[in-house]
């Protein structure tokens, strides 16, 4: 099937659907058994989509967690109350005390927090890597190195990672290869066919869609899924059959969301490149964003994410750019309907092994779905605030 067409039925075995369109919502926490035989059954199957107890699953995640397998590949995905929980139990799952893992230095800022403040608790090290090594990361492994964490591309900065040189170096090591893969979402990478054995995605952001649910899954290559899937359970892991819906409902329109969101952030990259106050602009989809060419290479499109450095001349107080705006709203997170923008002054504080060398505010925005044009009036008037206020 098509991209378009697996987007519309993944996850809709009659199985699950039960002879209407969408798998229905079903809570439940206890699950009954009306014979010894029915229960031993359960028991016995329990890991494999069978009704055993709320916790382990029912109809409408095995729906969910189907559909998101599908769509990304590998064996199974595991379900999260959140991405930040999707990135953490996934790596939990294959750590022990004394091991040793690579975090890109780009990383989700929650992601490198879990890495200084839980996993030196546990005795777990962490050594930080530049997003653009390549085969050079064969350098930073160590003996007792277990994972090597992807995210591409990068948090705020958008460096896109050369998947598959780092994870065959890695695999090499024996290292398992764990990728942070939210911003393609499910349909616009494949990563299991660029050599990554865990794909995370906080699928709070492009599946739901609507910026109303935290949601996390993790999908593994068969040879992981046993653990991943089995740690997950033990930790306690385990999301709302009403969040679940709206997720299996969001995966709906994923496609053309995401068409209309790589179109509409497009336009706007290119005006602002366009633009004097503007010094670059990080958009995976331009020359200027480093790793451009692993983006032309592995992904099937973009999205609405991207980021740019305002020239430092020209900003006296960013505040007078950012407040006042109409559709750009100043929020976390992104992959909802709507637009979102952030500035952050120094970049170089939230990373260890790279430098950062420009001395301009960076923005990102997040490009969302309403009329393009409207949305570069509101950009076009924040550069009047700045220049009003000089």
């Amino acid at each position: 099937m098509k991209k378009q067409t697996r987007i519309v039925n993944a996850g809709r075995s009659s199985k699950w659907t039960k002879g209407v369109v969408n798998p229905p919502v079903q809570r439940a926490s206890t699950v009954v058994f009306d014979t010894v035989k029915e229960m031993k059954h359960a028991t016995t199957h329990r890991a494999n989509q069978v009704l055993f107890y709320g916790r382990r699953g029912t109809t409408t995640s095995f729906a969910f967690s189907d559909a998101m397998t599908e769509l990304e590949g590998g064996a199974g995905c595991a379900l999260y109350p959140s991405g930040t929980a999707a990135i953490t139990n996934a790596i939990l799952s294959f750590v022990k005390t004394g091991d040793h893992i690579l975090m890109v230095d780009t990383a989700y800022e929650p992601t490198r927090d879990f890495c200084d403040k839980m996993l030196t608790k546990l005795g777990i090290t962490t050594t930080y890597y530049d997003p653009l090594i390549g085969k050079d990361i064969e350098s930073l492994i160590q003996a007792n190195t277990t994972v090597v964490f992807l995210e591409s591309p990068g948090s705020l900065t958008m460096e896109v990672q050369d998947i598959p040189t780092i994870a065959e170096v890695a695999h090499n090591h024996g290292c398992i290869v764990m990728l942070d893969n939210t911003w393609a979402s499910p349909i616009n990478l494949k990563p299991f066919e660029l050599g990554v054995d865990i794909s995370i995605q906080a699928a709070t952001k492009y599946v739901v869609g609507h910026s109303d649910v935290m949601l996390g899954t993790a999908t593994a290559t068969s040879e992981y899924w046993p653990t991943l899937r089995e740690s997950s359970y033990t930790m306690g892991q385990c999301t709302s059959p009403d969040d679940l819906y709206l997720a299996l409902r969001g995966i709906r329109t994923l496609g053309v969301r995401m068409n209309q969101h790589e179109q509409n952030a497009l336009k706007i990259a290119k005006w602002l490149s366009k633009r004097e106050e503007v010094e670059i602009i990080f958009h995976p989809a331009f020359e200027t964003c480093p790793g451009h060419e692993y983006f032309k290479r592995d992904f099937l499109g973009s999205n609405g994410l991207f980021s740019f450095v305002l020239k430092p001349q020209v900003v006296k107080n960013l505040t007078d750019f950012l407040d006042g705006m109409n559709h750009f709203k100043m929020g976390y997170s992104w992959g909802g309907f709507e637009s979102l923008i952030i500035a952050v002054q120094n970049v170089g504080a939230l990373r260890t092994a790279t430098d950062w060398t420009y001395e301009g505010p960076l923005v990102r925005l997040h490009v969302g779905l309403e009329d393009v044009n409207d949305l570069i009036s509101d950009l076009e008037e924040g550069f009047e605030r700045l220049k009003s206020a000089e």
